[in-house]
């Protein structure tokens, strides 16, 4: 019971230090923390592990309070390189982070 999502523009290190809050935990746990908390990130994740919630009861008829989270992994995509004029010519660089998380869900 796998979930995917590519591409999500946000930073991949600001993901993994907030992903460390719902790692290794039951699934409803986790949904009824994501679901309040305040953060980008957190609706990011929320929509992830609804998602592969679903996954796991449409296709392999498992039940909520048996899951948990197995493995979530964020890793580093294309960066988009913008620039800031500044005087003479120049520019400072604005690095444009995006991440790729993959969730796989466990039963227990």
């Amino acid at each position: 019971m796998k979930a995917y999502l590519k591409n999500v523009r946000i930073s991949p290190k600001k993901l993994r230090v907030s992903a460390e809050v719902v790692r290794w935990k039951k699934v409803e746990d986790a949904l009824k923390f994501l679901k309040f908390a305040p953060n980008k990130w957190a609706k990011i994740l929320y929509k992830l592990l609804f998602s592969a919630f679903k996954n796991a009861e449409n296709n392999n008829n498992q039940e909520i309070d048996k899951l948990h989270i197995g493995s979530l992994i964020i890793t580093k995509w294309i960066v988009y390189k913008r620039g800031q004029p500044i005087s003479r010519w120049r520019t400072h660089a604005i690095l444009k982070r995006t991440a790729n998380v993959k969730l796989e869900l466990q039963v227990k």
